[in-house]
């Protein structure tokens, strides 16, 4: 078997000492270019795999930040990692991507494995339930990540505080939902009905807070009746959709979770002769690349995904840690009108 490289392998290659080596891989020292250059050249000629654990004893991080989701298969979530992996190489970072598949041992596994490497920064993204037990894990990792010299960042998500020992940038999900409500509204709609995701997820119950807002604005109650909540996928607005039109309350207006709520609410509504937007208007949220391309083309809430990742990964490498990583940023939410809302006729 061929031996692997070492430390001192790089030295003598680049003519250097091994401590210059480890300043040029830390990069915490200055070092001439014409050294660094060596250096690097010879690393890359060696093919050398700097050691985790000896960098973690130097309080090095590993120039990685680690993306943790749900899942990637779904645009809102995959415009999130292009926006992180942008901002990941522009700060000369790796970007690691992690599917948890909504498992709070595999989530745990990954921030555990990301401390132990030292990565500059663990982001965690997407809706949540939060509760107290919620609230604890992500003080533990937070604290965790803190002492190795990492950073933790809730992406897309509330923020837990100003006190809490983690970054957040989260993006206007009240506001959203009510400039969408509130755009059914003023085509004169009254019988809107909102098919949300599930009860207890932080994006889905702030897009059910946005809706409520705006018909109070009216001075409209809110009935229950009208508000359904579900798995808020294409299948999911399917199914419910179907159900709602055989026993639901009577709507002219439907203001969808998300898009592929709204796509196959869309498809159910086109099945039971119901026109889109003549019979029925509708509004969706996320703005996904497909929305311009539904029959008919989807109005929807646009949610600056991408800016949500590079963002994480900006505040994460370049903010001070005097701050203690504790940094909050609200990105802006705006109505992209379509044609899948029409005044309300008489």
């Amino acid at each position: 078997m061929k031996k692997r490289p070492s430390i001192k392998d790089v030295a003598e290659r680049a003519g250097v000492s091994m401590a210059t080596v480890s300043r040029v891989l830390s990069g915490d020292y200055p070092v001439s270019g014409e050294t660094r250059a060596r250096v690097e050249r010879a690393v890359r000629e060696l093919d050398y795999v700097v050691n985790a654990h000896a960098r973690a004893l130097h309080g090095a991080t590993s120039k990685v930040v680690a993306l943790v989701v749900a899942e990637v298969v779904t645009p809102f979530f995959a415009r999130i990692a292009a926006g992180v992996e942008e901002q990941a190489t522009l700060a000369h970072r790796l970007c690691l991507v992690c599917t948890t598949h909504a498992d709070p041992d595999r989530e745990l596994d990954v921030v555990r494995l990301m401390r132990e490497q030292r990565a500059d920064a663990v982001i965690l993204a997407g809706g949540v339930v939060e509760n107290d037990d919620y609230r604890e894990r992500m003080r533990g990792y937070a604290q965790g990540l803190e002492n190795a010299g990492s950073r933790l960042v809730l992406c897309a998500r509330p923020s837990l505080g100003p006190d809490f020992p983690a970054i957040s940038v989260e993006y206007e999900n009240v506001g959203g939902a009510h400039a969408a409500t509130t755009h059914l509204l003023t085509a004169g709609h009254r019988k809107i009905l909102m098919v949300a995701g599930p009860v207890g997820l932080t994006t889905s119950d702030q897009r059910v807070e946005g809706y409520r807002s705006a018909l109070a604005m009216y001075g409209l109650p809110v009935d229950p009746v009208m508000i359904s909540h579900g798995p808020w996928d294409r299948d999911g607005g399917y199914l419910r959709m179907r159900a709602l039109l055989e026993s639901g309350p009577e709507f002219t207006a439907i203001f969808a979770g998300n898009d592929g709520v709204a796509a196959g609410a869309i498809a159910a509504l086109r099945e039971a002769g119901r026109r889109v937007p003549d019979d029925v208007s509708i509004v969706g949220y996320d703005d996904v690349p497909s929305a311009a391309d539904f029959n008919p083309p989807l109005t929807t809430v646009r949610v600056p995904q991408a800016e949500l990742g590079r963002t994480a990964v900006r505040l994460a490498t370049e903010s001070s840690r005097e701050t203690s990583g504790r940094e909050h940023v609200m990105l802006g939410t705006h109505l992209v009108i379509r044609d899948s809302v029409r005044p309300l006729a008489g």
